[in-house]
This record gives structure tokens, sequence and C-alpha cells, in this order.
């Protein structure tokens, strides 16, 4: 089952993006070369792009530890949903 995520709101999108931006990896992120909308889906919406995406990125590893380290509620960080990563950060403690 692909977990969908509600969308934060459009300016929330938008610090987000400047944020990944000034990340010491971010010049090797996938995502910037995407349309950031497909990382913060409606609910309901799709995760398979965003997903692929990150499964070809060469930072997915660093993303997916700062969406974990900085509690992320929203978006695909690293390959993972909002709910994916609860569920991972719950089998490690």
């Amino acid at each position: 089952m692909v977990v969908r995520d509600a969308a934060p709101p459009p300016d929330r999108r938008r610090r987000v993006v400047i944020q990944i931006e000034t990340l010491p990896w971010a010049a090797h992120a996938k995502c910037l070369q995407a349309d950031p909308e497909t990382f913060f889906p409606e609910k309901g919406g799709s995760t398979r792009e965003a997903k692929r995406i990150c499964g070809e990125c060469p930072v997915r590893n660093e993303c997916l530890e700062h969406a974990l380290e900085n509690d992320e509620r929203f978006g695909i960080w690293g390959g993972l949903s909002e709910r994916e990563r609860r569920k991972l950060k719950r089998m490690a403690s």
C-alpha cells in the first residue's frame, strides 16, 4: 500500500526547497531538478514519481537522515513518506 500524506501549504513547500538548497549534500540531490510539487502530493495524490526520483538519487541516505533528524512531517524525503519515516523511527527505537 502506498502511503499518501497531506501536502503542506505552498509557503512551507517553498521554505523546504530553500532549506534543501543550503544543505551540504544538496548539490547532488535529484529532487532539485524536479518540480517540488512532486515531493509534496496533495492528500490522495501519487508518490510514485517522487519515490522513483529518490531511488536514483546519490544523496538519498543523507536526505532521509536529514528528515529523520529534523522531524520533517510532510513530503517524500529519502524515498519515504512521513508515515513510512515514523514507522522506521519506531522500529529503530
